[in-house]
């Protein structure tokens, strides 16, 4: 019989004999049987946590489906019991759910900077800490903060690697993605080339090196690479976050933003 939970009805931490860590189990792997979104998954999760009701995975695995599904207000209470109960493995995922997905930026940078304090700068979906603070900073427009960080991350992979050419590109990107907010084009063309040179089909790299040449009144040269970014992002060529099937990372291009763009830039050549 499946048993019904709230995130209201958490009990103390306590140790589980051997048969509630088995009936728990049985319980949740009863539940990938059933569609990630659906009912049953959710109900089967509650039967495992009424076992085991201090279970920081369980509860992570109930506020997953709803985060991907937008629910984040119906998720959260659960991945807060995630995090109560076990910090060290899931403080730092709910910081990247703040800012990735429900982009509650302030509260993200809150548990990001708990996070790197306890345990340092150390990756959470394959990139560090101070990429995710640069990233709500960018957010929230603190552009001078975003740099410290963003540039922070890049140079600790450097003295890593001993080699810029081992810097994430998304990291490079995303410091084209501020200068070009700052209104500093040719310095932001300088980093999207540097994110280009490895991955050369980047459709938001294209895009936004694009509307930098035309700040720069270069319009043939940006309707050309718009024109390379549209059909590229056609293919798929984005990002490659982890979770960008379901969340839009900021500053990640849209179809119908660079179909617009090459629209009107096509349309202002002619006219000339």
């Amino acid at each position: 019989m499946l048993i019904c939970l709230s995130a209201s009805c958490a009990m103390a931490q306590e140790k589980y004999s051997p048969a509630d860590s088995a009936k728990a189990k049985a319980y949740f792997n009863e539940s990938w049987k059933y569609n990630l979104h659906s009912n049953k998954h959710q109900l089967y999760l509650d039967s495992a946590l009424m076992v085991m009701p201090t279970n920081a995975y369980y509860w992570q695995q109930k506020s997953m489906p709803l985060y991907k599904a937008q629910k984040y207000e119906v998720g959260k209470p659960f991945l807060d019991s995630a995090v109560k109960y076990d910090a060290d493995n899931w403080l730092g995922y709910r910081a990247y759910m703040k800012c990735i997905f429900a982009k509650e930026y302030k509260d993200a940078l809150a548990d990001l900077h708990l996070a790197t304090a306890l345990y340092g700068d150390i990756p959470i979906m394959d990139h560090p800490y101070s990429f995710y603070i640069s990233l709500c900073h960018l957010q929230l427009n603190n552009l001078d903060s975003c740099e410290y960080y963003l540039k922070g991350c890049i140079n600790d992979e450097i003295t890593k690697y001993k080699d810029e050419s081992w810097v994430h590109y998304n990291h490079l990107f995303y410091m084209g993605a501020l200068y070009y907010q700052k209104a500093e084009y040719t310095t932001s063309i300088t980093w999207l080339d540097k994110a280009l040179k490895q991955y050369g089909t980047f459709s938001d790299a294209q895009y936004y090196k694009s509307m930098c040449c035309y700040q720069l009144d270069k319009k043939q040269e940006a309707l050309d690479l718009m024109k390379n970014a549209y059909a590229n992002l056609k293919e798929g060529y984005s990002l490659n976050e982890d979770n960008d099937r379901y969340e839009y990372y900021p500053y990640q291009v849209r179809k119908y933003y660079v179909a617009s763009a090459v629209d009107w830039m096509g349309k202002e050549l002619k006219e000339k």
